[in-house]
C-alpha cells in the first residue's frame, strides 16, 4: 500500500480527513488533518493539539507495523490559510475569501493567473470566484480543478475580544 493511501485510510478510520501530505527531505513525513465536512453540523469543529496528538500516535504505530521508513513524523491542522485541494473543498468553502493561482492564463483573461475574491457555489464542474477587475468592476472567474495550480484561503482574524 502507498503511504498517501496508508495515511488516508487511517485517518478515515478515525474520524479525520486528509487535507495535505509532503514527504520532505531527511525523513521528514508532514501531514496536514482536518474533520470531514458536515453539512448538518451547525458550526465547524476546528482541529485541536489533542486530536494532532492523537493522529500522530496513531500513525506512528501504523507505520511501525508496515515499515514505513522515515525519520520524523509532524502532523497539524491545515491553518487559517487552508489550502485548496479536492473539489469538495471549493463546496465546502463557498462564501469565503480565496486567492487562486492557475496553472496558466485562461482565454480571454488578459495574461493573468493570480486572483483574489470570494468563492461561490461550483456551477456543475467549474469552479467560481468573484473578484474585483483592473478597472474596479466586478467580474467572475469560472474555472476547474485541473486549471489550479494552487489555492488557499485567505485568512479571516477577528482581533475584537469576545466579551460583551
Amino acid at each position: 500500500m502507498q503511504l498517501l493511501e496508508l495515511i488516508e485510510s487511517t485517518l478515515s478510520g478515525m474520524g479525520y480527513e486528509l487535507v495535505e501530505f509532503e514527504k520532505a527531505p531527511r525523513g521528514l513525513v508532514r501531514v496536514f488533518i482536518d474533520f470531514p465536512f458536515d453539512p448538518a453540523a451547525e458550526e465547524e469543529r476546528s482541529i485541536t493539539v489533542e486530536d494532532c496528538e492523537k493522529v500522530t500516535h496513531q500513525l506512528l504505530h501504523v507505520f511501525t507495523v508496515e515499515e514505513v521508513l522515515y525519520e520524523r513524523l509532524e502532523v497539524s491542522s491545515p491553518g487559517l490559510d487552508r489550502p485548496l485541494k479536492k473539489f469538495s473543498d471549493y463546496v465546502r468553502f463557498a462564501d469565503c475569501e480565496a486567492i487562486v493561482k492557475l496553472r496558466v492564463p485562461l482565454p480571454g483573461t488578459s495574461n493573468r493567473k493570480s486572483y483574489q475574491g470570494m468563492l461561490r457555489e461550483p456551477e456543475g464542474e467549474n469552479l467560481v470566484l468573484e473578484f474585483e477587475a483592473n478597472d474596479g468592476s466586478a467580474a467572475v472567474l469560472n474555472f476547474t480543478l485541473a486549471d489550479v495550480d494552487k489555492a488557499q484561503l485567505v485568512p479571516q482574524v477577528d482581533f475584537r475580544s469576545r466579551k460583551g
